[in-house]
């Protein structure tokens, strides 16, 4: 088999895969056309590739965005804004977010959020002992977290108040801390310093990026909590991620056009891979069909037997070639299912090299 007719098929089956999106390819080529000139001698360089048994996964690509996680605003207070973090920076518990006339607004650990103020003689709750969580794991209460909000809490409030450099009243405004569940990245400041404190002076994140992807409609079967997909980050690095969340069909108004989509949300199962990124587009591969234990080859072994059929070409030990006929099924990641008498692992078949 010429080396120009293995050049054919190979284009041929390259569209075909990309035409699928990693489905099963049906491809024909058009007979050669009979002549009476000789082929021109092809400077196609070969080599040869094992045949190997494994699994192959079919992917259709999706493009989402790489970000840090649970972004939200936070702002509040009464009076001006008198200092803020720098964008980038991490807060920790015990931190402050910004302040308003000096007074510190502080991070605390905890789902909940802030809802009314902490003094002696407000009812039990789970923000209350929250808030003790807090001060205990900040060194200034040193009781059981109860819910209670009894003297001990009072007096731990003081002499973290003592620490912070503020007054020591033992009570915490509404609006003097702020709950979330760990320690935060300021992602933007929204406010100036010498600004009126607003409802928005900082938006933070989490310290974990995730990707959001919106999915099209067409495709949401792929959206599945658990599926593990490819992830393509900028440079050509390649990792791995997991379906953490899929939302609700979500529609958006793109160049005039409506557009529905399925948000999609994905964690990197190694987070060092995108250590050195702090934003980007990435393109996320979604499994949607699987073959295990299959015999395959580079799509470039491929050979053309006829119109209908193809085949690989075998080397033997002794460096003898043979063309094998071949039935294909999945095409995924470059390479090709093939089964067929004489197939089997471990065989060489020819191969072009660049």
């Amino acid at each position: 088999m010429s080396n120009r007719r293995r050049g054919v098929v190979v284009a041929v089956c390259v569209g075909a895969v990309l035409l699928a999106g990693g489905a099963v390819a049906a491809v024909t080529l058009a007979p050669t056309q009979g002549t009476n000139q000789e082929e021109p001698v092809s400077s196609i360089r070969t080599g040869t590739a094992p045949i190997t048994a494994g699994d192959l996964a079919g992917t259709t690509q999706a493009s989402g965005t790489l970000d840090y996680a649970d972004q939200r605003t936070i702002g509040g207070g009464t009076g001006i804004v008198t200092s803020t973090p720098a964008p980038g920076s991490t807060v920790s518990l015990g931190g402050t977010l910004y302040a308003v006339a000096n007074v510190p607004v502080t991070l605390l650990h905890g789902p909940l959020p802030a809802w009314r103020t902490f003094e002696s003689g407000m009812s039990d709750g789970p923000d209350v002992q929250q808030l003790e969580q807090s001060l205990a794991a900040l060194g200034y209460f040193d009781r059981e977290p109860d819910g209670e909000f009894a003297a001990s809490t009072a007096r731990a409030i003081e002499r973290w108040q003592k620490a912070l450099g503020v007054e020591e009243t033992g009570r915490l405004e509404l609006g003097s801390v702020v709950f979330m569940p760990g320690d935060v990245r300021i992602a933007s400041v929204d406010a100036a310093v010498g600004t009126t404190a607003s409802d928005k002076v900082v938006t933070v994140s989490s310290l974990v990026k995730r990707i959001d992807v919106p999915l099209k409609l067409a495709d949401q079967r792929l959206g599945v909590v658990g599926t593990k997909v490819d992830v393509n980050l900028p440079g050509g690095q390649r990792t791995t991620g997991t379906v953490t969340d899929v939302g609700v069909p979500t529609e958006s108004d793109a160049d005039g056009q409506k557009k529905v989509t399925i948000p999609v949300g994905i964690t990197l199962d190694d987070p060092a891979a995108a250590a050195e990124l702090q934003r980007a587009t990435v393109t996320v591969g979604f499994p949607t069909e699987r073959r295990e234990n299959v015999l395959s080859v580079p799509v470039q072994a491929l050979i053309a037997i006829d119109d209908e059929h193809f085949g690989v070409e075998v080397v033997d030990g002794k460096g003898k070639h043979r063309q094998v006929p071949v039935t294909t099924g999945l095409f995924a990641d470059g390479r090709v299912e093939v089964s067929g008498d004489g197939i089997r692992e471990g065989l060489d078949v020819v191969v072009p090299v660049s």
